[in-house]
């Protein structure tokens, strides 16, 4: 009878310590499970969303006399805003070539409108990528005219495999840089300042 009682003490002892280890094992998936999870969700949280034109603009050194005129214009909210829009955006050795203190000039709140009207001769209402004006180039006989939000038009064209902007004066800009990526349209950086 000792013998029987001591088989069914060791018996109860090996199903309850199988049960444990059983338990046990479960609460470690589940806590793998979780810390899977939570690592899931935090490399979520790490993706990155493209800024707007001027988010794209202030990241960027070469624009910061861009992005002072846009912040002087008033025009920070509206190019935040939807879109899209296209952006020949001026580089800092672009202001450079305006006759010496025109961009101080143009910069004094007294100028705004005048900087708000050279601003926007700039932007250009939908994304058009540098694919889309070379098209659009050669579909017009070598010349196209684009619509800006001012209200004139500038005039693109190829020349020595460059695409060429001319402005309501006759003045040239050469585009640089292409297809610079916002979330509400595309910048292409240029040359030298277009004036309405």
């Amino acid at each position: 009878m000792r013998i029987n009682n001591l088989m069914i003490a060791f018996a109860m002892t090996g199903f309850i310590f199988s049960t444990a280890c059983v338990n046990n094992r479960k609460e470690n998936k589940q806590n793998e499970t979780k810390e899977i999870t939570t690592e899931n969700v935090t490399e979520v949280e790490v993706v990155k969303q493209t800024p707007t034109i001027v988010g794209v603009a202030v990241a960027n050194e070469n624009f910061s006399t861009l992005v002072a005129a846009v912040k002087a214009a008033g025009l920070v909210e509206t190019l935040n805003g939807d879109g899209p829009f296209t952006v020949f955006a001026p580089v800092n050795s672009a202001f450079e070539k305006l006759p010496e203190g025109t961009v101080a000039g143009l910069l004094k709140p007294e100028s705004k409108e005048a900087l708000t009207s050279l601003l926007t001769y700039h932007v250009v209402a939908g994304k058009f990528m540098a694919a889309d004006v070379l098209k659009a180039i050669g579909d017009n006989n070598g010349e196209f005219s684009i619509p800006t939000v001012q209200g004139g038009a500038l005039t693109a064209s190829i020349s020595d495999g460059n695409v060429i902007l001319t402005d309501a004066k006759g003045n040239t800009s050469k585009i640089i840089i292409t297809d610079v990526a916002a979330s509400n349209g595309v910048i292409h950086a240029i040359d030298s300042v277009v004036m309405p």
